[in-house]
């Protein structure tokens, strides 16, 4: 084959930890007979998890051998942010976040609670800690030592908010070191922040979407627009819909075909979503991204926060085309209506809710191919390719 499958988890192969019907008869036309897959996969998801969890996850669900590094989570990319790997870094998130920063390859890590414990007069939007500062001012010194923060990682959306929000403001109006106010909020010049995962909402297991890591940073800008009256700058954005995320996973692709014995250039991608204005914005992004590049087109410029960096990790890139397969088992739900099934129509129309650095092109929410299940879809694509399936 010269072809990878990537696939979205959540709405297209599960529903928060439950596989979908359809996604176990895909993976049965994707393997042999000793359960090996038969076209190189990887499975990227905007969750943040740790690879090797996921991974066992999904092989138990499909009872196929699928190893971490098939497993491509919104933070993943960040791999190739070198730059900032030896910096001293905030990692926002929930579990196992600094396990899985240090997996990126970040080593000199510090979380809000050590922050919050560093200058314990800042969290006043914990009641709690109101009292306790009120009862003892003595012992609310905190540490004067504690470094500098360099960059703000955030891998996904912290359990309080509130918190996480106010310290998060008292940092970036301090360059790291919230000790002084500043002169001017106006004027201070702003820590990087590398933001994984850009979703505004997900689908798990209720009947409505639930907000995602983008509701979080919706608000981080707001109230960092109101206090500044400048717009938050990104210095990347990593996770679906931006490039880096889709040329990490066609190096990954092409990792696994070149491990399977494959020796054909890998050329096209199918990617599986359930997000028109996450997965197929996305995958049409990258689409376009390289048939650009592969003409040259000076006058296409990314924003600087979705600037793929040039790293000798990756492997060459072959693909010339990213075919966009939208499922109608996750947040899109198809409705004969409303939609029509030539990928010609549109798939979504009014509000917006792509992230602030992806310009808003309806266009793009436009798959190759609408399927109603991953199943179909699979059906499709080994059809179109010439191979057989069980």
């Amino acid at each position: 084959v010269n072809f990878g499958i990537l696939f979205d988890v959540d709405g297209v192969l599960a529903r928060g930890s439950t596989p979908l019907d359809p996604a176990k008869k895909a993976m049965e036309k994707l393997t042999d007979s000793d359960r090996n897959l038969k076209v190189p996969v990887a499975f990227v998801t905007n969750a943040c998890n740790r690879s090797a969890d996921k991974a066992r996850q999904i092989s138990k669900w499909f009872g196929v051998n699928i190893p971490p590094e098939q497993v491509i989570h919104a933070p993943t990319p960040a791999k190739l942010l070198r730059e900032f790997h030896g910096q001293h870094t905030l990692v926002i998130g929930q579990e196992h976040r600094l396990e899985i920063a240090g997996e990126l390859g970040f080593s000199n890590l510090c979380t809000i609670e050590d922050v919050r414990e560093a200058y314990p007069l800042l969290d006043m939007v914990d009641h709690r800690n109101r009292v306790k500062v009120a009862s003892n001012m003595n012992n609310c010194k905190g540490n004067p030592d504690f470094p500098k923060v360099d960059v703000i990682l955030l891998i996904g959306e912290p359990r309080c908010w509130e918190t996480d929000l106010q310290l998060l403001i008292d940092l970036l109006l301090t360059q790291g070191k919230p000790d002084h106010a500043p002169r001017d909020p106006h004027t201070v010049p702003q820590l990087p922040i590398i933001a994984c995962n850009m979703d505004l909402v997900f689908m798990a297991e209720a009947c409505m979407p639930r907000f995602g890591h983008g509701a979080f940073l919706l608000c981080l800008e707001a109230l960092y627009h109101k206090i500044t009256g400048k717009a938050l700058s990104y210095r990347n954005l990593v996770g679906k819909p931006c490039e880096i995320t889709y040329r990490f996973a066609e190096h990954t692709v092409v990792n696994i075909a070149k491990k399977m014995g494959i020796t054909r250039p890998i050329k096209r991608l199918y990617f599986f979503g359930d997000n028109p204005s996450v997965d197929i914005v996305g995958a049409n992004l990258y689409d376009r991204y390289i048939k650009k590049k592969d003409k040259n087109c000076n006058s296409f410029e990314l924003p600087v926060s979705r600037i793929i960096p040039e790293s000798e990790e990756l492997h060459a890139q072959t693909v010339e085309d990213c075919h966009s397969m939208l499922v109608g088992t996750g947040v899109y739900r198809y409705d004969p209506d409303r939609d029509s099934e030539d990928s010609s129509q549109p798939t979504t129309a009014g509000v917006y809710h792509g992230h602030r650095d992806i310009e808003h092109e309806p266009e793009l929410s436009k798959p190759h191919r609408f399927v109603h299940d991953v199943n179909e879809g699979i059906e499709y694509i080994l059809r179109i390719e010439g191979l057989q399936y069980r």
